[in-house]
């Protein structure tokens, strides 16, 4: 076996909760991907250091946690437009865009596949509620909340990482979550109904878009739900206020729209064609009493991470092989 070939054995297993671990931090699916690839490249050119004090997993978790540290020094944080100000008094705005800002975007679930972190919390640690609320720490509150929380290290190790103290973490970490337990939305919107219940939900949210049904699609939402587009920075709130919108601006006529769906974010999703392209990622935040948020990630560029195609398939058979 060649040391390429070693390198590959001890260190490809992990790529999967890398990228998760990355996305944490940065909140970009496109740039944790880009640095885990710089992790990679990092960890082969010091594997001959590599005395082994460490496990291969944490060693590389070292090395990719420093990375994101370096990356967050560049920008600053992932808001999502609820985030940067007021909602819209006018269903028939038209929505202001702000392609140059950093936004937030969705993580496709099959990129983590085999990451035993993500199975030891369940799916709460790539939430986009908690995602966003993570943008409200600095980047090394984040990783110290990552790190202990999520990644269940001892304070010891994370001071280590961090070039300080276990004191110094562990009231860093008290100053966190409460910072985050503030930006978190409130507890009922994040309880979530059975998954046979929200994939329910989402099918008939997907024949309500298709079918430009305007009052199929009501019937789904809470009084308070929000509704917003990145990169526009127009948003709505109130049952009123998006049905309105979507009836005035977008689920004008059946047909326009295809969807397909996929699982972002640890809960279901849907990835929509408009006029057989490639057009938005949407996450409805679904709970017991109702559809709480949709986010609409207004980003084709998405579809390919994940895993589908620029142009609606005509048939069933043409999306053979994708992970839906």
């Amino acid at each position: 076996m060649t040391v390429t070939d070693e390198f590959t054995r001890l260190t490809g297993q992990f790529r999967g909760e890398l990228i998760a671990h990355c996305y944490r931090m940065l909140g970009s699916v496109h740039e944790a991907e880009d640095v885990v690839q710089e992790t990679y490249l990092r960890a082969w050119r010091s594997y001959g250091g590599f005395e082994g004090r460490s496990s291969v997993r944490t060693w590389l978790y070292r090395i990719a946690t420093n990375a994101c540290l370096t990356a967050l020094e560049r920008q600053g944080r992932r808001p999502l437009p609820s985030g940067l100000g007021a909602p819209a008094g006018d269903p028939y705005t038209a929505g202001i865009t702000a392609s140059e800002l950093p936004w937030l975007e969705p993580f496709p679930d099959a990129l983590a596949d085999g990451d035993p972190a993500a199975a030891a919390m369940s799916r709460e640690g790539i939430r986009l509620a908690l995602i966003a609320a993570l943008q409200h720490l600095s980047a090394r509150q984040r990783a110290m909340l990552i790190l202990r929380d999520v990644l269940d290290w001892p304070a010891a190790d994370v001071a280590d990482l961090l070039g300080t103290t276990t004191t110094a973490v562990n009231s860093g970490l008290r100053r966190a979550r409460a910072q985050l337990a503030r930006a978190l939305p409130a507890q009922d919107e994040l309880a979530e109904p059975a998954e046979p219940v929200s994939r329910a939900v989402l099918d008939r949210l997907a024949a309500a878009f298709e079918d430009a049904d305007v009052t199929a699609l009501a019937g789904l939402l809470r009084d308070d739900v929000v509704l917003e587009m990145p990169p526009v920075l127009t948003w709505f709130s109130g049952r009123p206020m998006v049905i309105r919108f979507l009836a005035a601006r977008v689920l004008t006529a059946p047909g326009e729209f295809r969807t397909v769906p996929v699982t972002a974010n640890g809960q279901p999703a849907l990835a929509v064609y408009r006029h057989r392209c490639a057009h938005a990622i949407v996450l409805p935040a679904v709970t017991a009493t109702g559809i709480a948020r949709i986010t609409v990630f207004l980003t084709p560029d998405l579809f390919g991470a994940f895993g589908l195609p620029p142009v609606y398939a005509a048939t069933p058979a043409g999306l053979a092989g994708l992970s839906l």
